[in-house]
């Protein structure tokens, strides 16, 4: 118990704020009921307590490092194509820009790239 209390004191989650949104289609527009096409958008901000609180040495969990010289707000787009193969089998290609991970001016801007392989029976 003593040491979960040390880490309450010490450790706290990262975003205080968040805006987000996004939209999925059909493939049937395009002649494709199977496939599914989609993009959201992300906003995560910090608060000036939690400014504070990095600046006094305070570590997140996903920012990690402690202080901030530079926060800005983290901006994610994220856009995906799911593709079907067959109705049992999807591949699914996925991006994501970060501008500002953790809330950081300093840090990114990051492109991360994924593939996702799913069968079912």
């Amino acid at each position: 118990m003593r040491w979960r209390r040390r880490i309450e004191r010490t450790t706290a989650w990262a975003v205080d704020r968040t805006l987000e949104g996004g939209v999925s289609l059909s493939g049937k527009q395009w002649g494709r009921p199977e496939d599914t096409i989609g993009i959201a958008g992300v906003v995560n901000g910090i608060s000036s307590t939690r400014e504070a609180f990095l600046d006094a040495g305070g570590l997140c969990v996903l920012i990690g490092d402690g202080q901030l010289p530079y926060p800005g707000l983290e901006q994610i787009i994220e856009t995906y194509y799911s593709l079907a193969v067959s109705r049992s089998t999807h591949l699914t290609f996925d991006y994501q820009f970060v501008a500002n991970p953790a809330c950081d001016s300093d840090r990114g801007p990051v492109n991360i790239f994924a593939g996702r392989f799913h069968w079912q029976s």
